[in-house]
């Protein structure tokens, strides 16, 4: 990075940051984001011919897999130095932008879920290392792919359209990083603890240097020095604690990944950094109706943080059921605390959902809920692999609970997003 094209780089985020202190002194109360210096600020993507042609000519550049191949083949070779902010292996990487680029084509209708969901996720860039300038850097080479993935069928109009969604998009995530500036980025954490729970699965306990704000029920993203720049999201299985100490489940689920570096390869006196907390499954002050836990797999994480959170300000007598999907009595791997747990507190109910037992009588977590009992006065939080996530939560729709009182964390896709 030593070289004259390095040094332009780095004059460029310090002029671009300059320009953002300069706005901020002399308009500190200017509402609204700001926009990226050298375009104009971009409106909501509420026009619904734009929402129209780009439906209609979302097959030009689909798979997204492709598209996003050639987005990074033009902003490395343009761009050389940018390739240092991703990690050696660009798989979840590709995975996650494709992802991205379908949440935004579904959701152009909802200009403010997409506001609240991209400015989530420029605060959570930061500990990347992404800035202001970098975004230019991105539409670039996405106008570039855009151009090549639909040939000569590729039209002004629906470039415009498109750079109209993106920048939508990009206000709110720059906003985001602006609101979080007074925050760290990340926080470097020791561990402090590494229990081998099963081959493939391990509970860690890690203390961060300074205070981390968080609640019962959200997650964090995790770095290991092991594969720098590569962060996956892990939910806290803890309620805040005075001494900074942080508990993770993790769940080995490849090879080569930051789940079997943090199983495998990692013990006592070792350091992670932790992104800044985030997610939506945590308690309301009122705590007026029964709460129903449903959990599969490491998904017990965020439900022990809330029985954690519930068991230190319980008021009333609210009962609790946690039902406990798994496939055999022997993932059950925190059995222990939940018997302990469930003996100390009557008003929790512990129901395991085994797949080769009796449990509660087999079948999927949904299945077991519906059998149960008519759960529509209840407030839920759903956490596990997606696939189950998925189905619990039409299931429950379906049963008559009002999807404002069902609590889960994004549902990315099929497949496990925390290699």
């Amino acid at each position: 990075m030593n070289t004259p094209r390095g040094n332009d780089y780095y004059a460029l985020l310090a002029r671009h940051d300059a320009m953002r202190l300069r706005k901020a002194l002399l308009a500190p109360d200017r509402p609204g984001p700001e926009a990226l210096p050298g375009r104009a600020p971009a409106g909501p993507c509420r026009d619904e011919a734009d929402r129209r042609l780009i439906a209609a000519q979302l097959h030009l550049v689909t798979p997204f897999e492709d598209l996003i191949t050639h987005l990074y083949e033009a902003m490395f070779r343009r761009w050389p130095y940018l390739r240092s902010l991703f990690p050696e292996s660009m798989a979840f990487q590709r995975e996650h932008l494709a992802l991205m680029f379908g949440y935004l084509t579904e959701h152009l209708d909802r200009p403010e879920e997409v506001t609240a969901t991209f400015t989530r996720l420029g605060r959570d860039h930061r500990k990347l290392g992404v800035r202001p300038v970098h975004y230019e850097a991105f539409e670039a080479a996405l106008r570039e792919a855009l151009r090549k993935q639909a040939g000569h069928q590729w039209t002004e109009g629906l470039e415009q359209a498109w750079l109209r969604m993106l920048r939508f998009a990009v206000d709110a995530m720059v906003a985001g990083a602006d609101a979080a500036l007074t925050e760290p980025p990340y926080w470097h954490a020791v561990v402090v603890g590494h229990e081998l729970r099963r081959p493939d699965l391990a509970v860690l306990r890690v203390r961060t240097h300074e205070p981390y704000p968080y609640r019962a029920g959200q997650y964090a993203a995790l770095e290991s020095p092991l594969l720098p720049q590569t962060w996956r999201q892990y939910s806290m299985a803890c309620a805040p604690r005075p001494d900074n100490v942080l508990e993770f489940h993790v769940r080995r689920t490849g090879t080569g990944g930051v789940s079997e570096a943090l199983v495998a390869r990692t013990g006592v006196g070792d350091t992670l950094r932790v992104g800044p907390a985030a997610g939506t499954m945590t308690l309301d002050d009122d705590l007026s109706r029964d709460l129903l836990l449903v959990t599969g797999g490491t998904g017990l994480a965020p439900a022990k943080a809330l029985l954690e959170e519930l068991a230190g300000r319980r008021t009333g007598h609210r009962r609790v059921h946690l039902f406990l999907g798994a496939r055999h009595r022997e993932d059950l791997y925190d059995a222990d605390w939940l018997t302990a747990m469930e003996r100390r507190r009557p008003w929790l109910r512990v129901v395991p959902v085994l797949d080769d037992g009796p449990g509660a009588g087999g079948g999927t977590v949904a299945d077991a809920v519906r059998r149960h009992g008519d759960f529509c006065d209840h407030r839920a939080y759903v956490s596990g692999p997606p696939e189950m996530v998925g189905a619990t939560v039409r299931r429950l729709r379906e049963q008559g609970l009002p999807g404002e009182r069902i609590h889960h964390d994004p549902v990315l896709g099929a497949g496990d997003a925390r290699r």
